[in-house]
This record gives structure tokens, sequence and C-alpha cells, in this order.
């Protein structure tokens, strides 16, 4: 033990940290090494942070439109009011709908655009989607059955040229036999209203009154299935399996239940995927610091060798050799870890507001809303995330001191005092 109560090799490799004057390149690699450490521990946890903001950003708007959950029966559902009865029963269940889906051509004199058609009923869906809080111009209730109005995302909308009570053409994937020849199905809608949830449904979802989905579509039955809202998303493969499990009890026939995660899975698998590879590149700066520091401890030992050759002789193990420059490096290491994460943690939580302040001094618009869906930088700091990067940091500091360490642990006193 050192008079400070530290471990003897804890106590010597802190010491060299400070390196005399002749050793100043020593010291400026080292240095080096701690900014390269501390640089990319910092770039790791904001971006982290930014891209866990947009993850965020794009579940929330999406599953804004999106519901939690799917429940569905092979052919569609009769009485979907009595099923709706069922699933409302379930824990974790806030509201169900019915819904009609398919797909179709929207069409105008100068545009046209593939959609995903809803078939709704408005009132039900207000329970289960943001819809209505998001509509710029027109209303849900509007949707009436016979009346064929249809509602639209805003970019679609802009795309098309049109707004409210302005005539499209929704052509169906379907055709129709008449003495002419086959032609595609279609009907003459009217635009009954627009919204706007900044996700990529602006351009190209629409949403029919249930009705009429039903007999465009001819479907047989009243409704393809329900839509349901959970109380909290993160948790709704759990409450779909409920609903599975309780409605198999009961007489409904055979039930299927799906979450967002199986409907939506392969985006933000995609988004996840991306945060991943982002992270594994920018690791390469943590690892290229973690080299400078067996270039500093390499340089350390070759100056220290006579200061090695002393401790061995006065009786210090190999072992206790090789532990003190790995120590060294560790320190240089950790002091990097903690100030690059404590940094990036700050500005990861701030970053949106930092650059907010940036656009009101310089005057610019950095996410122009009419071209990104988002106005402000998203970031969502977590803790797992710094804790992943200060770990494998560490775990590189580490690796990175083993084998200077070990080729100061092989030095002989003798040889290294010969021509002392």
């Amino acid at each position: 033990m050192s008079a400070l109560g530290l471990p003897l090799p804890l106590f010597i490799g802190l010491r060299y940290l400070k390196a005399k004057r002749r050793n100043q390149f020593i010291s400026f690699v080292s240095i080096f090494s701690l900014l390269g450490m501390a640089f990319g521990c910092f770039a790791l946890v904001v971006v982290l942070s930014v891209m866990n903001g947009f993850d965020d950003q794009i579940k929330r708007r999406i599953l804004s439109v999106v519901p939690h959950g799917f429940v569905e029966q092979p052919g569609g559902v009769d009485d979907w009011a009595g099923l709706s009865k069922h699933v409302d029963e379930v824990p974790g269940v806030v509201a169900s709908a019915p819904y009609i889906e398919g797909f179709g051509l929207l069409t105008r004199s100068y545009g046209i655009q593939g959609i995903q058609v809803q078939g709704i009923e408005p009132v039900a869906e207000a329970s289960v989607s943001q819809v209505a809080e998001k509509m710029l111009v027109g209303s849900l209730d509007a949707l009436q059955p016979g009346g064929y109005g249809i509602v639209i995302g805003r970019l679609l909308a802009r795309y098309l040229g049109v707004t409210t009570g302005d005539k499209v053409v929704l052509v169906l994937p379907q055709v129709s036999i008449t003495p002419a020849g086959a032609f595609p199905r279609q009907k003459r809608m009217t635009v009954v209203g627009v919204f706007e949830v900044g996700a990529k449904q602006d351009q190209s979802l629409a949403l029919i009154n249930l009705q009429d989905a039903q007999k465009l579509y001819r479907r047989a039955r009243a409704a393809d299935g329900l839509r349901v809202k959970t109380l909290d998303l993160y948790s709704a493969q759990q409450t779909m399996a409920a609903i599975e499990n309780q409605l198999a009890g009961k007489d409904a026939g055979e039930i299927t239940a799906k979450d967002w995660s199986q409907t939506q899975g392969a985006l933000f698998q995609a988004v996840k995927m991306e945060k991943v590879v982002v992270g594994s590149l920018l690791m390469i700066i943590v690892a290229v610091a973690a080299f400078n520091i067996i270039t500093s401890l390499v340089l350390m030992v070759s100056d220290k060798r006579s200061n090695i050759a002393v401790l061995r002789t006065m009786g210090m193990a190999p072992a206790q050799v090789m532990l003190t420059f790995m120590a060294q490096g560790t320190a240089v290491g950790v002091i990097g870890i903690v100030t690059g994460c404590a940094l990036g943690s700050l500005v990861g939580i701030y970053i949106g507001d930092i650059v907010g302040w940036v656009e009101s001094i310089t005057h610019t618009n950095l996410f122009d809303p009419n071209v990104y869906f988002v106005s402000k930088l998203p970031s969502v700091w977590r803790w797992q995330d710094t804790l992943i990067v200060a770990t494998a940091g560490l775990a590189m500091s580490v690796i990175a001191t083993v084998y200077p360490a070990y080729q100061a642990a092989k030095i002989h006193p003798a040889e290294a005092l010969r021509y002392d």
C-alpha cells in the first residue's frame, strides 16, 4: 500500500500520468488519447440521443393514425359492436373501432397517387385515433353513409391540388365487365376534410365511411376487424395477447390479435438497425483513442525502463508492474469517458434548445416544416445508451493497456540497468 492508502501499482500508475518536462511528447500523446476518448463518447451519446428522439417522433406520429392493435376474424366481422364490447372489457384496452381496409388510386385531372383506403365509423374512430384532432380543414363527422366523402392527408391534397368540396376519382383494384369490355371500377368522391399528422400517412392514407367502403370493396360482412387503442403503446403486445386469450374462451369465433410492432415492425426495425450501424461506426472514434493509449504506453514503458528495473530490484513482482501500466492507461481512458459521457448527456438532453438558440441568433431555420416532418431537433437521452457507451469505452481502454503492460512486466532489471 502507498502512503495515501492506494494499492502501490495504482499509486505509481497515477503518478506516471504527470510526465516530466523531458517527456512532453509522451504527455502530448496521452492528452490526445484522453481527448479522443472524450470526443468519441460525447459524439456517441449525442447521436444516440438524437436518433432516439427521431424514433420516438416516428412512433408517436405514425401511431397517432395507425392503431396500437388489430383484432380480426377470418372473412370479416358481422357484429362488430358485440365484438367491440368484449374487446373493451380486456384490461389495458382504451377503446376499439371497426374498419375496412383496401387500396386504390386517387386521381384528378393532372395527378394520380396510390393510396391506402380505410373505411371507418367516424364516432368510434375518434376514440382510437388522433386524426379527428389533426384535421386542418373539414371534419370526420362529414363522412356520412352514402355521401361518398373522403378525408385525405395534407401532402396528398397538395399533390392533387384539392381542398374541401373538390371532386376526386377513386380507382379500385377490381374490374367491372361491361358490353364495351373490362374496366377498373371507380367512384367519384368528394373531399370533406384534410388532416396532417407529420408522417408518411399524410401522402398515402385516405379515410371514407365504413358503409361506403363495404359497398365499394364488396365486403360481405360489416367490417374487416377492429382497431384497438391500448393504455400504453409499448405494452400493446401483451394487451393484444390478453385479448386473444380472453376471447378464445367466449363464443366469438376464431380471433387473431396483432399489435403495431407486427404491422409496422419493418419500419421500426429499420430505424433500430440504423441506430446500431451509426453507433458502430462512431465507435471507431473510441477505438482510435484506444490505439493512442497503446502508443502512449509503449513510449512510457520505453522511457521508464530504468524505473521499472529499480522497482523490480526492490521486490515488485512482474504482475504488479503490469498492473501499474494498466492502471495508467485505464486512468486516461476513464477520465476521457467520464468527461465525454457527462458533456454528451448534457448536450443530448438540451440539444433541441441549443439548436433553437442557434437558429434564433443566426436567423435561420434548420428544420423547415414545409420540408421536414419536424420543426425542432428531437432528442431523447437514455441512461442505458450512456452506460453502453461508457462500458464499451472502458473495455477498449483496458484491452489497449494489456500488451504494453505485458511488455513492461517482461523487462529484466539487469538488462535495463546495464547501460544506465
